[in-house]
């Protein structure tokens, strides 16, 4: 059984910086295409960025720039670096895998049902 858990959520102030990652366990994650999305109470849940098995890395373009998402440990873990926070940031953050081969495909952001597992997800809060 294919396992996703964040961790690294927080509260800081805006223009400072939070980590977050994710670990998989349980499945052959090195031909996952490895995502994280967000959500706010209210709206729909929306993708912040995704890498895949060869680190090619997609992102939104609220958070170009800004974010930065690698992965290690033989593909297993997946980090969210985000920096220059905004309140417009505050969400649950959460980890996603898509298990068809390892590619993300430029449309990857937008096509939350193509997401084969999901975590728990993470809190983050940036006040003003």
């Amino acid at each position: 059984q294919v396992q996703l858990v964040e961790s690294g959520g927080g509260s800081v102030q805006a223009g400072g910086s939070l980590r977050l990652s994710c670990v998989a366990s349980g499945g052959t994650y090195t031909r996952y295409c490895m995502c994280w999305f967000r959500q706010v109470p209210g709206k729909e849940r929306e993708g912040v960025g995704c890498v895949g098995s060869a680190g090619t890395t997609r992102y939104a373009d609220s958070v170009k720039g800004r974010f930065t998402i690698s992965r290690a440990n033989g593909g297993s873990t997946m980090y969210l670096e985000m920096s220059s926070l905004k309140p417009e940031d505050t969400a649950m953050y959460y980890c996603a895998a898509d298990r068809g081969g390892g590619y993300c495909p430029i449309d990857v952001l937008t096509d939350r049902d193509r997401m084969d597992y999901w975590g728990k997800g993470a809190l983050v809060t940036i006040s003003s």
